[in-house]
């Protein structure tokens, strides 16, 4: 698998966010992880990236995943 950049916007009561979390450390693959609800500059640049408010939004190099969407994320890691 190529080396692939991933950020993940959340906050710690999101249950999608765990999930994507976990779904990530299972594959070993690393991720910065920003929480949103304690960083108001990471707040508004994920919702200038996203357009929407709602978590976890995951960034796979440039492309955007709402939501814990994991046949997205196959994709997106496998390219």
């Amino acid at each position: 698998m190529v080396d692939k950049s991933v950020i993940i916007y959340s906050t710690p009561t999101c249950p999608y966010y765990k999930r994507a979390k976990e779904y990530l450390s299972q594959k070993g693959i690393s991720y910065t992880d920003y929480d949103v609800a304690s960083d108001r500059d990471k707040a508004k640049d994920m919702i200038q990236k996203s357009r929407q408010m709602g978590v976890p939004v995951i960034l796979v190099d440039d492309q955007l995943v709402a939501g814990f969407n994991q046949s997205k994320l196959d994709e997106l890691l496998s390219k």
